[in-house]
């Protein structure tokens, strides 16, 4: 169902459009006593504002209104609302009218006067129908696709995120997601978006960051024509443009105090006054939020309103860095040589063991973003060629610059240089494990087990130890 459900209160929203008093008073009496959440508006062009406002599950639209006919109504509705089933009712009940009702989206049709019995049979019928429809769509999201499509990953760190996601996706809440920089967060945001039922609606996204105090207020809340010097038209805030959708507030730590305040008033109130302008606008939204900074120690320090955090932390989700996932790291690879060679028209190389055991023991700073950029400038530059080989992020590799001099610059613990030494000698014999278990002057046995605890540890790919195996054995 809708996030409005989520509240507790699973009733369907009805939208009466009736110009006749007495009926529309009639209706909205017998639908509250059976359980439906109703307004009424009496004109089609009353009801078009509504329902471009507000989500509903039904709408009983007469045809016969003054100014715009119900049919007119009918022809524009359906794309505002489309996944609200349209039931319309006539006090003149020609067949023509029926049919050209149902051949603009109706689903049903009733005759004035009508009984109530039958009204809510034909109510019933509807919702009966429109759930059934929403059951085809998510089961059909989730065969093709679901939340998996937007992130790859699977490592427990990921199914963990996963897991959450769909949980959270169907309901109203509010969502905080944090992670390092380059982790996704968008992508977590897009996919809470995608799976809900605002998903027809807009996903509007924001980088708080990216703008001073006075333009994002101006972008979050909308402004007045002449509110300030160069405001020559009024324009729709953000909160505004996402109605009925979502809103993506990404690097929420970096807003000041008072536009903390005003986010605050919105999440409360559910209306924004745009800048220079006195009249409350409600707006319908589902706010995602993302930092990439401990908020609850910001609130510690007096940096950010506790009251808000409150009010944003409602379902945390925190997306591990890269080097907590380290399991990944192959699919990701994979899965970004095949997209950046199908982009640019190329034949993709492939990514050797010694490669994907190096891009596997890199601690990725930048997280996903960081080895996307890799991939994509690795596949480009080494177009046409058998593999790609291991350049290390972000720099050409220096001959010179030999591996204490790189743990030095790097501050490695004696781990991560033996590890890197014994990786850079089975390159250098072609990984195989007899001639490089000599060359470090260990025994092979000792050799084999340092490879499997680097294995355990999610630093060296199974693919590479397939190919030790058949070198070793050959």
């Amino acid at each position: 169902m809708r996030d409005e459900k989520a509240k507790g209160d699973v009733s369907p929203r009805v939208l009466v459009v009736e110009d006749e008093e007495n009926v529309r008073e009639l209706l909205l009496t017998v639908l509250a006593e059976n359980g439906y959440r109703v307004e009424a508006v009496r004109t089609g062009e009353e009801g078009l504002r509504q329902l471009d406002s507000q989500l509903y599950d039904l709408v009983l639209l007469d045809l016969n209104l003054p100014g715009m006919h119900g049919l007119n109504v009918l022809g524009a509705g359906p794309a505002l609302q489309t996944d609200a089933q349209f039931i319309v009712m006539t006090a003149f009940g020609s067949i023509d009218s029926a049919v050209e009702a149902m051949k603009l989206g109706a689903v049903d049709f009733i005759k004035k006067p009508f009984r109530t019995e039958e009204l809510l049979h034909v109510l019933t019928r509807a919702m009966e129908e429109l759930e059934l429809k929403r059951e085809v769509a998510q089961l059909r999201s989730q065969s093709s696709a679901g939340v998996r499509s937007y992130l790859v990953g699977k490592s427990q760190a990921m199914q963990r995120v996963f897991g959450l996601i769909e949980r959270v996706a169907p309901t109203r809440a509010n969502v905080l997601i944090s992670g390092d920089t380059g982790t996704g967060k968008e992508l977590v945001a897009r996919a809470v978006h995608d799976l809900s039922g605002r998903s027809r609606r807009p996903f509007v996204a924001i980088n708080c960051s990216a703008l001073p105090e006075t333009l994002l207020e101006s972008e979050l809340f909308g402004h007045m024509k002449g509110s300030f010097t160069g405001a020559v038209q009024s324009k729709r805030g953000l909160f505004e443009e996402a109605q009925g959708g979502s809103i993506f507030l990404d690097e929420i730590s970096t807003v000041s105090e008072g536009v903390q305040i005003k986010l605050l008033r919105v999440l409360q109130d559910r209306k924004v006054t745009r800048v220079g302008g006195r009249e409350p606008i409600t707006v319908d939204f589902r706010l995602i939020a993302a930092t990439n900074r401990d908020l609850g120690e910001l609130v510690e320090h007096k940096e950010f309103r506790e009251d808000l955090f409150y009010r944003l932390n409602v379902f945390p989700i925190r997306v591990p860095p890269l080097r907590e996932r380290r399991d990944d790291i192959p699919l990701l690879a994979q899965h970004f040589r095949q997209r950046f060679a199908e982009e640019n028209g190329l034949e993709p190389p492939e990514i050797p063991p010694k490669t994907m055991a190096r891009l596997m023991a890199y601690d990725w700073p930048g997280n996903v973003r960081e080895l996307e950029n890799f991939i994509e400038r690795a596949v480009i530059m080494h177009a046409g060629a058998r593999a790609i080989p291991f350049e290390p992020p972000g720099q050409r590799p220096d001959p010179e610059r030999n591996l204490l001099t790189r743990a030095r610059e790097e501050k490695w613990d004696l781990e991560r240089l033996e590890r890197e030494y014994i990786l850079d000698m089975l390159e250098q014999t072609q990984w195989h494990q007899s001639s490089a278990a000599e060359a470090l002057g260990i025994s092979r046995r000792t050799l084999y087990r340092k490879l499997k605890r680097y294995r355990e540890q999610g630093i060296l790919p199974e693919p590479a130890h397939v190919a030790m195996r058949q070198y070793s054995e050959s």
